[in-house]
């Protein structure tokens, strides 16, 4: 069994006026926030699907589907914290995650260390082992012209030493 495991995981929202914008399990102040059956909170849903697309589990969507009633406004950091409990239990811990949220404004950078400090605690890992970044498109694109944002992720996971006798 090869004792590490890499995953991806991307996902994007379309922006609406005067709805709460929730990124990295952080509330940002904007005009604008997500259109979605849950809070929206794209970076840690690309963080999610990293996680299980690591381990084999599939994707956000099997695990929380948006015609589920139970998701309906759910905080994205319960599923994260359920993504990691599936990670447990198939015998592996998260070793790094790293990601990169796009959109235009607002400036995400005075968001990011409370990002990564949410991130890491909803895991269970160092904030160290959190990385998170902001990007504009310059202008260009759905985030660029500011009618969604996007996020991407990587996530490292490592069986752990009981899994592996």
């Amino acid at each position: 069994m090869i004792p590490f495991r890499i995953g991806y995981g991307y996902d994007v929202h379309a922006l609406g006026e005067n709805l709460p914008l929730v990124l990295g399990g952080v509330e940002i102040a904007h005009t604008k926030g997500c259109i979605a059956h849950s809070d929206g909170d794209v970076v840690l849903h690309a963080i999610c699907d990293a996680l299980l697309g690591a381990a084999a589990l599939g994707d956000i969507g099997l695990h929380f589907p948006d015609t589920s009633e139970e998701f309906a406004g759910i905080d994205s950091r319960l599923l994260l914290a359920r993504c990691t409990a599936l990670l447990r239990e198939k015998g592996y811990t998260v070793g790094n995650i790293d990601c990169t949220v796009a959109m235009q404004r607002p400036r995400l950078r005075p968001y990011i260390d409370r990002m990564r400090e949410a991130i890491a605690r909803t895991i269970g890992i160092d904030t160290d082992a959190v990385s998170v970044k902001a990007t504009t498109t310059e202008r260009l694109g759905f985030e660029g012209r500011e009618e969604g944002v996007s996020a991407s992720a990587v996530a490292l996971i490592v069986r752990t030493e009981e899994a592996a006798r």
